[in-house]
């Protein structure tokens, strides 16, 4: 074996289990593993999880904060309107710079793969083709996966029914479209079926931004569906932010859910920044925004989720850590019981991994040997300590390494090696 990583625990429950690694790919799994290796490591119980996935995210606006200026209010339509201030002064290198920096912040927290939107409605394709160079330079260690993506609205902006063309012909994976920024809802409809069509005569996959509003009128997600199905994309189709659906009434939910169920159509929530930019206008009740996670997987969803925004014009905030995306979203969908933390991490690793299609994911014989060791007894605590990443795996070679931290310890553990000061009846 070319790496084995002993007394290992895995997501699902399976305990003090040998990982052999053979050529890049998993070889055996299993307790007790004969074997030798040419490097074994011991993971004493820690946490061995497929690496990180980021279902939803904005790689030409990284780490733009504070270019051209801040977002005074904080609110998303500032934030729209300060990338557009901004887009005239993009160059490619600033936007490679800046996208590389990141990646390289995300490999080093186990974050592995990325759906990245990359705005088309900037005639000069700038950040598309920066981006497709980043995706040249980081395929060996991170899998990035472009979104075409119209953020002034298909319909809206002139020009933005041929840069999608263009930018799928240059190599974009993904047709991205805005439905609920269109004039009106109707322009919005008409946006869907065109981009699901053209979809599907090429064969690609589909990941629009979709109702990202607190109105409850907003039902574009009832379109997409109904395009999904009538364009043969079950599956295949993936609906971002649904946050109106927070503010939808119930029954009409109670008939949304099965529709999109029955499409096949994927949900990604963006927990961070659902629940920044979200319920804005409201004073008291304040609705949280974020969309109704629990009764999507009650429906038969599967539901992503995404960081979104790193350090740019919608969210000053952010590294990286899907951990801390997934810590979020259980807080913001009050999913705290067992199940639900579950839930959560899948969110950001085998349920983002459907969203993208990703085949060979997971810790299994045969696939791609990527993971992340992580200084945590099972999911539970990965999540509630935000763990360190002590190793980082691509193709069975290590990318990253990270000294355990003292204050990441087991609870109980940490008890029993610290020396209290203070005693009952010490102080007079």
């Amino acid at each position: 074996m070319d790496l084995i990583i002993r007394h290992a625990t895995l997501p699902d429950g399976r305990r003090d289990v040998d990982i052999g690694i053979v050529d890049g790919r998993f070889a055996a799994i299993q307790p007790g593993l004969p074997a030798k290796g040419a490097e074994e490591i011991d993971a004493r119980g820690r946490l061995v999880s497929p690496p990180f996935i980021d279902a939803h995210f904005h790689m030409d606006a990284t780490l733009s904060l504070g270019l051209p200026r801040l977002n005074a209010s904080g609110t998303l339509l500032e934030g729209i309107s300060l990338w557009g201030e901004l887009k005239p002064d993009l160059t490619i290198d600033a936007l490679v710079a800046r996208a590389m920096a990141y990646c390289d912040m995300a490999v080093a927290q186990g974050l592995l793969s990325i759906r990245s939107h990359v705005d088309i409605c900037d005639d000069r394709l700038l950040a598309t083709q920066a981006l497709l160079e980043v995706k040249r330079r980081v395929a060996p260690y991170l899998h990035l996966e472009l979104v075409a993506f119209p953020q002034d609205g298909l319909l809206r902006s002139s020009s933005a029914k041929a840069n999608m063309i263009r930018a799928l012909d240059m190599g974009v994976e993904v047709v991205g479209g805005i439905p609920h920024f269109e004039r009106t809802m109707a322009d919005g409809a008409t946006s869907i079926r065109w981009l699901c069509e053209l979809a599907a005569e090429r064969g690609l996959r589909v990941d629009m931004h979709c109702d990202e509003s607190d109105d409850p009128l907003s039902r574009h997600i009832e379109t997409l569906a109904a395009e999904t199905i009538r364009s043969g994309l079950q599956g295949r189709v993936t609906g971002s932010h649904l946050t109106s659906m927070h503010s939808m009434d119930n029954y009409y939910v109670s008939k949304l859910l099965p529709l999109i169920a029955e499409a096949g159509v994927h949900a990604i929530a963006n927990p961070l920044i659902n629940i920044t930019l979200q319920g804005r206008h409201d004073t008291y009740p304040k609705r949280r925004g974020m969309t109704r996670i629990p009764e999507l997987l009650a429906a038969g969803v599967n539901v992503a989720f995404g960081h979104d925004c790193v350090m740019d014009p919608w969210y000053g905030l952010g590294s990286g850590d899907m951990l801390e995306v997934a810590h979020m979203g259980l807080h913001v969908a009050q999913m705290t019981s067992s199940a639900g933390v579950a839930q959560c991490f899948e969110a950001v690793t085998t349920y983002a991994a459907r969203v993208l299609g990703l085949d060979g994911y997971g810790i299994e014989p045969g696939h791609r040997a990527d993971f992340v060791l992580l200084q945590a007894g099972d999911a539970y605590e990965a999540i509630r300590l935000k763990a360190t990443r002590l190793l980082v795996v691509r193709s069975g070679k290590i990318l990253a390494r990270t000294p355990e931290r003292v204050t990441s310890l087991n609870l109980t553990e940490r008890a029993q090696e610290l020396t209290l000061e203070f005693r009952p009846g010490s102080i007079s």
